[in-house]
């Protein structure tokens, strides 16, 4: 890799445990050393700081999409069109707060996703758009001894692959593979070339929308020349500790470490303290590779301003209790969280070690 040093080169790579070989990332190459150094910040929820904007219907279509058939009021990704001094702000507030990495506003902005709004041809567009402006902002924000990062943000779209939408058919799907496949392909191809540095799988609930979604990046990969780092996040429904299509953590992680992701890790659903025993699970089954938790502020509180229970302090705190037991190398925040949320949990981890990882897992289990 030119331009790194030996050491610097072996920390910016990745390694296939099967072959050995390094995959030199050909952006974000900075992540992977500071995740050695000191446990990163990653932003929090752009719908709860959407929401707060309160924005009415005439202002989420503006004078482009006046006259859509479908209600549009929403559609949060369509702001980056719309309103991207809205994006901008949001994603500003979370970088002022300490966030090293801020995801772009792509969560549902996949053709499959905007199809419930009708604008599923729009997908390229939104992905492209809210890429740039997340780019700027945290291009702004960078200094030398501070890099911010952009993750391009991809979600689970609003269909299951695995799971019938009709109790009466099991077998009933509403998506397949192939149509998840060329869905992610296209979003991935937008957000890099709108200039994100690494990609993040998240809120996982069904493990063959997330194969869709790795298969498309590894064939984007594979097409374009790129390699960019690559967080995977599932997400837990309830107290049996699995993901909505039957996985436990332990399994849900070995069907997608083959995609030799830079961390593995859990987000949304259960809030921090019911979070503990899967992040923990995840930190025995994959030693040798970082991970990520950034929960919901606590469980739904439909009463409370953000939607969710949880105060700055209260997130913080739990989060801190996390990295003092070595159990996580990114954290964040997912639903009802805000730049006070992030300001408080930078704070709370800063003076925290990096969790390590064992490299030599592969090579000790396989012997």
């Amino acid at each position: 890799m030119v331009g790194l040093s030996p050491a610097a080169h072996a920390t910016a790579c990745s390694y296939n445990p099967t072959t050995m070989q390094p995959i030199a990332y050909t952006r974000g190459q900075a992540l992977p050393g500071l995740l050695e150094q000191r446990i990163v910040i990653l932003d929090g929820a752009m719908g709860t700081m959407i929401q707060r904007f309160r924005l009415t219907e005439e202002q989420v279509r503006g004078e482009r999409f006046k006259d859509h058939g479908k209600d549009l009021k929403n559609n949060g990704e369509l702001l980056s069109i719309t309103r991207p001094d809205v994006i901008r702000d949001i994603h500003e507030g979370f970088l002022a707060a300490g966030a090293d990495i801020i995801e772009t506003n792509t969560f549902g902005a996949t053709s499959i996703a905007q199809d419930d709004y009708e604008l599923g041809p729009l997908a390229r567009e939104l992905n492209l758009a809210s890429a740039r402006v997340a780019r700027a902002a945290a291009d702004k924000f960078s200094t030398p001894d501070k890099p911010r990062f952009v993750a391009g943000a991809l979600g689970p779209t609003p269909r299951t692959a695995s799971i019938s939408p009709d109790v009466n058919d099991p077998g009933a799907r509403n998506v397949d593979f192939e149509q998840l496949r060329a869905a992610y392909y296209e979003q991935v191809q937008a957000l890099v070339e709108g200039g994100v540095d690494l990609l993040l799988v998240e809120t996982i609930f069904d493990t063959l929308n997330a194969k869709a979604a790795l298969f498309a990046i590894d064939e984007f990969f594979e097409a374009s020349g790129e390699r960019l780092p690559l967080i995977i996040s599932g997400t837990v429904t309830d107290a049996s500790g699995r993901i909505l299509s039957g996985q436990t953590v332990t399994a849900f992680w070995y069907s997608v470490r083959h995609a030799q992701p830079l961390a593995i890790g859990l987000n949304c659903a259960l809030g921090a303290a019911l979070m503990r025993p899967y992040i923990q699970e995840l930190n025995r089954a994959a030693p040798d590779t970082f991970i990520s938790c950034y929960p919901n502020a606590g469980l739904p509180n439909p009463m409370s301003e953000t939607g969710f229970d949880e105060t700055p302090e209260v997130t913080s705190r739990l989060l801190h209790e996390f990295a003092a037991q070595g159990l996580v190398n990114i954290v964040g925040g997912c639903c009802g969280t805000t730049p006070e949320h992030i300001g408080a949990i930078r704070q709370a981890v800063a003076p925290e070690k990096a969790r390590s990882l064992r490299r030599d897992f592969f090579y000790k289990e396989a012997a």
